[in-house]
C-alpha cells in the first residue's frame, strides 16, 4: 500500500510539470515605465505624425491612456518544441493615444538592452486596446505575425480573436500542445536549429522529476528495510 502511495506521488509530480511555461507578466514598474515613455514629447510627436499622415489634419490635442497592454509574440523556442518554453514572449506594451477628433494611435513601448523603456513606433488604430477587452482574467494577447493574427493566450491554450489568414476557427480553444504542433508544422522548417543544451544543464522540469524519483527511491528502500 505504501509503495502505491509513493508511486502515485511521483506520477502526480510528473504530470504537474507543465509542457509549456506561462508567458511572464510584466511587473508593475515596467508597466509604469512604459506609460511614462508614452507621455514623453518624442512619443507624442510620433502620434501627431501618424495622425497627420493617416487623417490629413494636425491634431489639436492628444491624450494618453492610463493603462498599457502587454503584447506578446509567438516564441521561436515554443515553435521548435523546446520543453518549458512559453508560447509567447513580451514584444511591447501598447498605449493608446487619442486625438481630440477621436482618432486613435497605438504607441508601442519596448525595453532596450539597458532596461530603459521607450516608444519606437506608432500605428494607426487601437487594435490591442479593443482586443484586450475580450480577454478573460489571466489571459494575455498573443500575436502570430505570419498570419497577422491575434490570439487570447490562456493557461490551457489559445483562442483566435482575429487574423488576416486564419488557420483555425475564430473563438475556438486550441490546447497548447495542439497549437505547438500546428505552429511547428507551419514554421518549424524556417527556423534555424537551436544549439543543444550542455550536458550539465538541467531544465526545471527535469530537476523536479529527478528529485521526485530520488525521494521515491529512498522511501521505497526504507519501506523494504522495515
Amino acid at each position: 500500500m505504501a509503495c502505491r502511495m509513493v508511486l502515485a506521488l511521483v506520477l502526480a509530480l510528473f504530470l504537474a510539470t507543465p509542457a509549456a511555461a506561462r508567458a511572464p507578466v510584466p511587473p508593475p514598474p515596467d508597466l509604469t515605465a512604459a506609460l511614462d515613455a508614452a507621455r514623453t514629447p518624442a512619443a507624442i510627436s510620433m502620434a501627431r505624425t501618424n495622425l497627420r499622415q493617416v487623417h490629413g489634419t494636425e491634431p489639436t490635442t492628444i491624450s494618453i491612456a492610463d493603462r498599457g497592454i502587454p503584447a506578446y509574440v509567438l516564441n521561436p523556442d515554443f515553435v521548435r518544441g523546446v520543453p518549458g518554453a512559453p508560447a509567447g514572449v513580451l514584444q511591447y506594451i501598447a498605449v493608446t493615444a487619442t486625438a481630440g477628433s477621436g482618432d486613435r494611435v497605438t504607441l508601442r513601448a519596448s525595453q532596450d538592452p539597458t532596461g530603459a523603456w521607450g516608444v519606437d513606433s506608432a500605428f494607426s488604430g487601437n487594435d490591442e486596446e479593443v482586443l484586450s477587452a475580450r480577454l478573460a482574467p489571466g489571459s494575455v494577447l498573443l500575436n502570430e505575425p505570419q498570419i497577422n493574427g491575434w490570439y487570447e493566450l490562456k493557461p490551457a491554450g489559445v483562442v483566435l480573436l482575429q487574423a488576416s489568414l486564419p488557420q483555425s476557427p475564430v473563438g475556438t480553444l486550441i490546447p497548447l500542445a495542439d497549437y505547438q504542433t500546428q505552429v511547428g508544422t507551419r514554421y518549424g522548417e524556417t527556423l534555424s536549429p537551436k544549439p543543444p543544451p550542455a550536458e550539465s544543464s538541467w531544465t526545471a522540469p527535469v530537476v523536479v522529476t529527478a528529485a521526485a524519483l530520488l525521494v521515491a527511491f529512498v522511501l521505497f528502500r526504507r519501506l523494504r528495510s522495515a
